[in-house]
């Protein structure tokens, strides 16, 4: 049984990150209301942390960040980085950079699985792999 929790956690908080990201994008970030509240000079006291989001996508600073932590799971066999690539890489997908996040989304989730698969080679015969 812990092999199999040892295994879906990952796996778990990737959704979990994806949900809190979607809830960013579409419940903070894009409502009209909240955009318009945000644009009067004594708005809410949460618009300098929506403000701050939204320069995060601006900048493109979601997908490099997701594109360094795909280079740190290449590097980097964990099973931690490549959870880190994932999870950097679905923020950035659902808050607009997508190149950087579609990279580093994919890169993490090869690493984690090969990582979660003990990083085995084929193990058949190497003839008959070329057929």
């Amino acid at each position: 049984m812990k092999s199999i929790f040892r295994t879906a956690l990952p796996w778990a908080v990737i959704v979990g990150v994806a949900l809190a990201a979607s809830v960013v994008r579409y419940g903070f970030v894009e409502p009209p209301h909240i955009a318009h509240a945000c644009e009067v000079q004594t708005g809410p006291w949460w618009c300098a942390t929506r403000n701050l989001v939204v320069q995060g996508f601006l900048s493109y600073g979601y997908g490099y960040a997701a594109v360094l932590a795909a280079l740190l799971a290449v590097f980097w066999r964990h099973a931690f980085a490549a959870v880190l690539a994932v999870c950097l890489g679905v923020i950035a997908l659902q808050l607009y950079c997508y190149e950087g996040g579609a990279l580093a989304l994919l890169v993490g989730t090869l690493r984690l699985v090969r990582v979660q698969s003990g990083g085995s080679r084929f193990s058949g015969d190497p003839a008959a792999a070329g057929r």
